[in-house]
């Protein structure tokens, strides 16, 4: 999952909500960073554990209701130099902590996550808009992920290899990088938040996080979270800026000589600008970026199953997800009814940038011979960054809409007739992220899923899933490397060979 794909240089990167559910204005303070803002107060930053507002702000919108959300601080030079300072002083110390120490501040994260989860829920809510249930599971996966975490941190281990000189052996140890720049999109902002900055933490590193000009508070919260937990100062500081600052600030923190990794989740577009930044200082770089996500419904398949599930992927969060589906039958008109009922609210976007997009992706397609199956792609919502679902047919590789990501409540059928045909369709495309199967025929899933280039291929579910316990990410221009699980710790260590 991932951020925006609107083309932004760089990135900093609408259901009514229960009533049960607490404001900000409810929840307990915590001693060095407090939790209890409302829309005129400022997100701070986190620095060696402290909170640091800047001489600059900026105004953060809520996209459900359009209103001030609250403001947020907007980084400079000297506050990229003290995030990054901070986090290179605390980096001695806490590669010498023990597994078990590391363990059970963990754990006590997710006990204190667990604890302030209505409160984190509602943040999300209203800084990012979406459903109480979404922000539900993005802080019940968080809570999962950090105990999940707790007990790989013993997994980290190094070799004794044969050498070929019998008086001679060798150590194979992991070491800890240091300093790792952590930058993380709003769309899922604690999964995706959290997942950047704990799996570094975990293996010994210190983390300075860009957090998201869309969601600073719902990021800073999981600064508040770790610090609440007892992590030392300094193992985890956040900046944000302003989005027309994005291109200094990242330039400046990935240059910084004590930034020594990058881990990045975004679109494609900013993630070849984070490439190419990093590669010009000599830096390795993790990254999750867009994705395409087809699913291919065989004639065999349980039609109800499949649409639903298709329904699912491709509309959940607004089709907000990299992860979502794209492609898909006419069974699919009848489950988006079912799932979004048309006298229900509109779906909300989080800008009407992401709205123009993908209108100006349906006009395009339809310019071109495509044919509306579902929804009006002309409609107005009586707000410029609400859309409901469209879905095209008679889709051709000249359209736009085939190849590009739309990121929103837009979805493609394609008509296949052999498994060849519908794996070279799901293979054209420059993404590679997830990809879905439906059939009755497990063999014949297992065929496709070993022909289709993508991270994870879901027989008979929908595409959007990630768990913390398996390794998550993408191929192709979706991506390298992998975040979750043991193989998301092993990331951020490097191997160091001991002769004696």
């Amino acid at each position: 999952m991932r951020g925006r794909e609107d083309g932004t240089p760089l990135p900093s990167d609408p259901s009514p909500v229960s009533s049960t559910a607490p404001t900000l204005t409810q929840v307990q303070q915590h001693p060095r960073i407090m939790a209890n803002m409302n829309a005129n107060d400022v997100t701070p930053f986190c620095i060696n554990g402290k909170e640091h507002i800047p001489d600059k702000t900026f105004d953060v919108f809520s996209p459900t209701t359009g209103e001030l959300a609250g403001r947020a601080g907007s980084a400079a030079h000297q506050d990229v130099e003290q995030a990054v300072n901070a986090a290179a002083a605390a980096f001695p110390k806490w590669k010498k902590t023990g597994p078990t120490q590391r363990r059970d501040l963990f754990l006590k994260a997710g006990d204190v996550m667990e604890k302030r989860r209505e409160e984190l829920i509602q943040c999300s809510v209203d800084e990012i808009g979406g459903t109480f249930d979404w922000g539900a599971f993005n802080v019940d996966t968080a809570i999962n992920m950090l105990r999940d975490v707790a007990g790989r941190v013993t997994s980290i281990e190094g070799s004794i290899p044969m050498t070929q000189d019998p008086e001679r052996s060798c150590m194979v140890v992991r070491e800890a990088y240091g300093v790792v720049l952590s930058i993380a999109p709003w769309n899922a902002a604690y999964i995706l938040g959290l997942r950047s900055v704990v799996y570094p933490i975990a293996a010994g590193n210190t983390v300075v996080f860009k957090t998201s000009e869309f969601s600073p508070r719902t990021h800073w919260m999981i600064a508040s979270i770790l610090q609440e937990a007892g992590f030392p100062d300094g193992v985890l500081n956040t900046i944000c800026c302003e989005p027309s600052s994005a291109p200094k600030i990242t330039s400046a923190l990935i240059s910084n000589p004590h930034v020594r990794k990058i881990n990045f989740t975004g679109s494609t577009n900013v993630g070849r600008i984070i490439g190419r930044l990093a590669g010009e200082n000599l830096k390795p770089v993790v990254l999750e970026l867009g994705g395409k996500a087809p699913a291919i419904v065989w004639e065999d398949a349980n039609l109800e199953t499949a649409a639903l599930q298709c329904a699912l992927g491709s509309f959940l969060n607004s089709g907000q997800i990299c992860m979502s589906t794209k492609q898909f039958q006419e069974k699919l008109k009848a489950s988006i009814d079912q799932v979004f009922s048309a006298d229900g609210p509109s779906p909300v976007l989080i800008n009407d940038a992401a709205v123009k997009k993908n209108k100006a992706l349906l006009n395009d397609a339809t310019s071109k011979g495509a044919i509306v199956l579902f929804g009006d792609p002309s409609a107005d919502e009586g707000r410029s960054n609400l859309m409901r679902p469209v879905v095209l047919g008679n889709i051709t590789p000249a359209m736009d809409i085939y190849k590009t990501e739309s990121f929103g409540p837009t979805v493609s059928i394609i008509e296949i007739d052999t498994e060849e045909q519908a794996v070279d369709i799901a293979n054209d495309t420059e993404y590679g992220l997830t990809s879905a199967v439906f059939t009755e025929d497990l063999r014949r899933g297992l065929r496709f899923a070993r022909q289709i280039e993508s991270g994870a291929v879901h027989i008979n579910s929908m595409t959007v899933h990630d768990e913390p316990f398996i390794p998550h990410g993408g191929t192709k221009m979706s991506g390298h490397g992998r975040f979750n699980s043991t193989a998301g710790i092993l990331e951020w260590t490097w191997t160091k060979n001991i002769f004696f």
